[in-house]
């Protein structure tokens, strides 16, 4: 049997989330289904001996980027190379399992965008070789910053060229276990406004109106995987229409 290693945060309130990442899940308790079963006809005399009723619960909010999670191409624009964007149901399944590498990004300081060099310097130290329909994730060390206020106020992200070199390579899925692919929004924003260059903004992001790609974001626990030699598994519910949704993302390790 494979070790598997989740790399998927909880889902679950936290008070310091900002309000666009804010999950709230009503929990209720198994005495309140006792009521429910009374109502649609079954007297109290004949529930099961000791039936206490059932827990259940409710997503009573939750945005499809709240959580780690997997963007489809549509979550980037419309359109990709004039042809309709995927959403994320029309995702291809195979897309999502295959070869793992990571990349390790976690010396990189908090604004200095990932570049094509640092990549293939990372992968020449490592010894990994990138092959087509491999998942690359990279690993940023920021998810020690889940639960606080500055997780999606600092990071390095992914520029634009790295974005697309990884394309080139015949990589569709990637992932990065800060708050997003980019550099983090509060950052970028400033950056845009201070220049007035409007190509300052979301700039990977972007890359999908050209190339057809899906990225991850908000992993966890990528020190406890080697570079290479294991799979990994980002299945996404599957939301009709939507631009992005939570996924269960593991790795699977030989022993």
């Amino acid at each position: 049997m494979p070790r598997i290693i989740d790399l998927s945060k909880p889902i679950r309130y936290n008070a310091t989330d900002p309000w666009f990442m804010k999950v709230k899940i009503k929990h209720k308790p198994h005495h309140k289904a006792k009521w429910l079963i009374r109502l649609l006809g079954l007297p109290f005399r004949l529930f099961p001996k000791d039936f206490m009723g059932w827990a259940d619960d409710t997503i009573q909010s939750m945005g499809v980027h709240s959580t780690t999670h997997l963007d489809a191409p549509w979550h980037y624009a419309p359109t990709v190379a004039g042809q309709p964007a995927k959403t994320i149901d029309q995702v291809p399944l195979d897309w999502c399992y295959g070869d793992g590498v990571v990349i390790d990004m976690s010396h990189k300081a908090d604004f200095d965008p990932i570049t094509v060099a640092d990549l293939q310097d990372a992968l020449q130290k490592a010894e990994t070789v990138l092959k087509p329909a491999m998942i690359v994730l990279i690993r940023t060390g920021r998810d020690k910053l889940n639960g606080t206020k500055e997780f999606p106020e600092k990071g390095t992200g992914m520029s634009s060229e790295a974005t697309r070199w990884l394309i080139d390579q015949g990589i569709r899925v990637m992932g990065i276990d800060q708050w997003g692919w980019d550099l983090p929004l509060p950052y970028m924003i400033k950056q845009a406004k201070q220049s007035g260059d409007s190509e300052l903004f979301w700039q990977a992001h972007l890359v999908g109106r050209e190339q057809e790609y899906c990225h991850m974001e908000q992993l966890v626990n990528l020190d406890a995987l080697p570079a290479s030699g294991f799979k990994v598994c980002v299945f996404p519910l599957n939301i009709v229409g939507a631009s992005a949704a939570p996924a269960r993302v593991v790795a699977l390790l030989d022993e």
